[in-house]
């Protein structure tokens, strides 16, 4: 069977303005669907003499998911707004039935629509979606003179992005909220994000921010290094130039995921994902688990998985093979590296750190059986002596490094 035979599931992008502006090809498989999907507001553009049948989504949308893997092999149309392969249903619907079986016409999405209407460059304006996604991974993409689009969950999503602006000290930031772009109800409203007091509006939105410090606000940047104090700690955490220099041997890379073991204030993994992708913080003690979740929210990366529990033992709690692990304490416990090296995928990376003489003692015998890198990191920070200054060295760091044959 050919890929073009194999598709029973078409996705049509229908705009705010209607199915007038749907192409041809959209048209006929809206008119051939034994099966028309969508919500209210798509399903009644149809004509009531249509005689599929008709589908609304459902919550949780795994339903529908279901409902339609009942139905393959009759000709299924969902209807979509805009863009479905943009933060919509394609997306979800391409992960559950393959790409063989879908059939996409999209239609403008909102954020090509927006860059149209304030000619931004699309591909110079970072895109992300709050819908049905925590508002704290906004402030990941906190960077002075960046642009951002953000479809909103709500109308009232535009007051809590200003108010989260002016919360990390991006008042002065210039926020634009185009409603219903495209179509008779479009509106577009303009306004700094300190002190909005615009009434909320239409639910279905899109925001488009310019980013503006004011004095005193914290620049973070994504490239690995945050400052120590970037963090809420307990005083057990990776140091800033040990943390890069991790980072670094690690190799960060969008999707991959990363096992932060033994976490402390969970800098590493969040830093990895900052940098684009997936991790998972193993921590023993729970008010630094408590650290973990307060730093994840406060630094963009709320999506953190948490597992407070024991290394080894918690690796069993892990679905799937990392593509890197750090091992930032117990490495001197037994089979802490063994039982990680097993689990790590081909190609993966590991690396572990070591202060105290018996975790190096540890990474030595690592290196003289395995081989990989093992390097000493010495830092030393300038520090005040009564009215002078004066270099503070950091406690050594011994690294090891090594990477898992394909």
């Amino acid at each position: 069977m050919t890929a073009k035979s194999a598709a029973w599931l078409s996705i049509i992008g229908i705009g705010e303005d209607g199915l007038d502006a749907v192409a041809p090809a959209g048209r006929a498989l809206i008119e051939g669907a034994e099966v028309l999907v969508g919500g209210d507001r798509h399903l009644a553009m149809i004509p009531a003499s249509h005689k599929a049948e008709r589908l609304t989504w459902r919550t949780p949308l795994s339903d529908t998911v279901a409902d339609l893997a009942a139905r393959k092999g009759r000709a299924v149309c969902v209807l979509a707004t805009g863009d479905p392969m943009s933060y919509g249903i394609g997306v979800t619907l391409g992960r559950a039935f393959g790409r063989d079986a879908l059939t996409v016409l999209p239609a403008p999405g909102a954020f090509s629509l927006a860059a149209a209407h304030l000619g931004w460059p699309l591909e110079e304006v970072t895109r992300l979606t709050l819908h049905g996604r925590p508002l704290s991974l906004l402030s990941a993409h906190l960077e002075p003179g960046a642009r951002l689009f953000i479809l909103s969950e709500n109308a009232e999503t535009p007051a809590q992005v200003a108010g989260l602006l002016t919360a990390e000290g991006y008042g002065a930031s210039s926020v634009v909220v185009l409603e219903h772009l495209g179509g008779p109800k479009q509106r577009v409203i303009e306004g700094v994000a300190r002190g909005w007091d615009i009434p909320a509006g239409a639910d279905l939105n899109t925001i488009a921010v310019l980013l503006q410090p004011e004095p005193g606000a914290a620049i973070l940047s994504k490239v690995p290094g945050l400052p120590d104090e970037a963090f809420h700690h307990d005083g057990q955490m990776t140091k800033r130039e040990v943390r890069a220099a991790t980072l670094a041997k690690l190799m960060p890379r969008r999707g991959a995921m990363l096992w932060d073991v033994g976490a402390g204030c969970g800098s590493v993994g969040i830093e990895w994902m900052r940098a684009g992708g997936r991790a998972v913080a193993i921590e023993r003690d729970k008010t630094r688990c408590r650290l973990i979740a307060r730093n994840a929210a406060s630094l963009g990366t709320p999506h953190l998985d948490l597992i407070e529990g024991p290394a080894p033992e918690a690796y069993g709690e892990i679905k799937g093979a990392p593509d890197a692990i750090f091992l930032g304490g117990g490495v001197s416990k037994s089979s802490m590296a063994e039982i990680a090296w097993e689990r790590l995928a081909p190609g993966g990376m590991l690396v572990a750190n070591a202060v105290t003489m018996e975790s190096e003692t540890r990474l030595a015998g690592l290196f003289a059986d395995w081989g990989g890198d093992l390097a000493r990191i010495a830092v030393s920070r300038l520090e005040p002596v009564g009215p002078y200054h004066g270099w503070r060295p950091l406690m050594p760091v011994t690294q090891y490094s090594i990477r898992k044959p394909l």
